[in-house]
């Protein structure tokens, strides 16, 4: 099932309702990035200006709310990962793998707590590795990557990359870039791989 479907299920018919809903959501997402998965549903029905009732009455649990924060990430994520299909292969790779890494940043206290237990757990990993997987097939293909790696291998090492401290989001970036090129073919290999390239 599609995440946004798996979403939608959760989403109350009223449309008054499907406001309150939203805003929860918006102001979750915020408050976690801010707060970690720790941040109060009192404090979380203040930012999105409802009553503690009124969220409650949407998310009944906390981990209802974190799921519902999570299924909405995952599915952003995907659909931009939907949009670079046809790019450069290592280009397309390489966005995808910094915008997972900039997700990461916001969403690695959620992907903690979130265990293989929660009900969007194995659908939200499904959908992520429905987009990574081929591009890394299209990026090993055009012998842009190591062969030696899997895209399972890159995923997991972003995942612990993006779990670090660092002083500054810019930092975050630089290593993530370092590991970048680590699962690139240099330029030399690129060039045995694909001997016509530099005709």
């Amino acid at each position: 099932m599609k995440l946004a479907a798996l979403l939608e299920e959760r989403r109350p018919r009223r449309v008054d309702a499907q406001r309150n809903f939203d805003a929860i959501l918006e102001a979750a997402a915020v408050a976690y990035a801010e707060l970690g998965a720790g941040a109060g549903m009192d404090e979380i029905a203040r930012r999105a200006g409802v009553g503690v009732a009124t969220l409650y009455r949407n998310f009944p649990t906390r981990t209802a709310l974190m799921e519902a924060v999570y299924l909405a990430s995952v599915d952003e994520l995907v659909t931009f990962g939907e949009t670079i299909q046809g790019e450069d292969p290592w280009e397309a790779l390489r966005a995808w793998l910094e915008n997972f890494a900039d997700f990461m940043k916001t969403k690695h206290a959620l992907a903690t707590v979130l265990t293989a237990s929660s009900a969007v757990y194995m659908p939200a990993k499904e959908a992520i590795y429905g987009i990574a997987e081929p591009l890394f097939e299209r990026a090993l293909a055009a012998s842009e990557v190591r062969p030696d790696l899997s895209a399972d291998d890159v995923m997991r090492v972003i995942f612990a990359v993006t779990g670090g401290i660092y002083q500054d989001d810019q930092q975050r970036l630089r290593a993530v870039r370092v590991v970048l090129d680590g699962f690139r073919l240099s330029s030399p290999e690129r060039a045995i791989e694909q001997p016509n390239a530099l005709r």
